[in-house]
């Protein structure tokens, strides 16, 4: 089993690989395969490296990166929940994003995109927190029903503040409508940059627990019993997903469904146990995000489909097979 896993990981990297060519090639401006390593390593024509450096390798770096945070935060997020339908936006991530953009752009003027990035960074960290303040509220501490119910009561309120505000400021609702759409074109390496330290410490909480999620899939008692410490163990999943989900929406938008696929496919791929299922969600999320964004780039030229739209076109069947599968194994 472990030869056959090793084997699909590798064979997953190397699609990936080929993505990452093909999202250098692929655009407005086709650029051939056999032109991309040359550019990239200064050997090209002067238009073509522009091209590459200034605005296809940053996207494609963002890709990787973005969907390695959303998969490996879905993956998080299922397993502290014991739920197979949790989204990473579970917690109020996302909606704390949006109201956080929103009210940087209504009441503080922001208009610069790192004051975007800040402020809905700062949206999500306070909703996940007041979220898990909500959830840890009397007997039993933060259960995965109670974060659960939490979540979705704080998203329902977050949504209905900004889209309240939105009315009211025409200007926060034009922003709030752009980065709501899920788009990786735009951005910068210096974007890139800014993202990869939080990404970074992120991923290194959330693969430091898989050996403690496998204990607590098994029950909370079971988990005691191993000697597994439950409260700091949920807490460090929190900021896990808040790190990542959090930098990921603030920087791209809200890519719907990419969190919530993915772990399902990984699983089928290794079974349950973390120490797998984390590592081939990393891959196999920036594969369909960086699939979908180039999918975006060729069905609309010479404009574009931003991803998230994409995304939500092949995660929304998904989900409603695999709600329609749960309840028929619950007649």
């Amino acid at each position: 089993m472990r030869g056959t896993r090793v084997r699909l990981l590798a064979v997953s990297l190397a699609v990936l690989l080929v993505l990452c060519v093909l999202s250098l090639a692929i655009g407005t401006r086709f650029v051939p395969p056999n032109d991309v390593l040359p550019a990239l390593f200064g050997h090209g024509a002067g238009d073509i490296e522009a091209l590459i450096w200034g605005v296809r390798l940053p996207r494609t770096l963002l890709a990787l990166l973005v969907g390695a945070a959303l998969g490996l935060a879905g993956a998080v997020m299922q397993a502290l929940t014991r739920n197979p339908l949790g989204d990473p936006g579970l917690l109020g991530i996302s909606a704390g994003a949006a109201f956080g953009i929103v009210v940087a752009v209504a009441a503080l003027g922001v208009t610069s995109l790192y004051g975007y990035l800040g402020a809905a960074f700062v949206g999500a960290a306070i909703a996940s927190a007041v979220v898990y303040v909500l959830g840890s509220a009397g007997r039993g501490g933060a259960t995965p029903v109670k974060l659960a119910l939490a979540g979705v009561a704080i998203t329902a309120l977050l949504t209905s503040l900004t889209s309240g505000l939105t009315l009211v400021y025409p200007e926060a609702l034009n922003r709030y409508r752009f980065w709501a759409a899920g788009s990786l074109a735009g951005q910068d390496s210096g974007v890139v940059v800014r993202a990869l330290p939080f990404l970074l410490v992120g991923i290194v909480l959330a693969l430091a627990m898989a050996g403690a999620l496998n204990s607590l899939s098994l029950g909370d008692d079971v988990a005691v019993a191993l000697g597994r410490r439950v409260r700091l163990v949920r807490v460090q999943g929190v900021v896990a997903i808040t790190l990542l989900t959090g930098v990921a929406v603030a920087v791209v938008g809200p890519i719907v469904f990419l969190g919530l696929v993915v772990p399902h496919v990984a699983r089928a791929v290794t079974g349950p146990d973390q120490r797998w299922l984390m590592p081939f969600a990393m891959v196999l999320a920036p594969v369909l995000l960086l699939a979908a964004d180039i999918v975006g780039r060729v069905i609309a030229r010479p404009g574009e489909t931003e991803v998230g739209i994409v995304v939500a076109f092949v995660g929304a069947p998904f989900f409603i097979a695999l709600v329609r599968r749960r309840r028929l194994a619950e007649l």
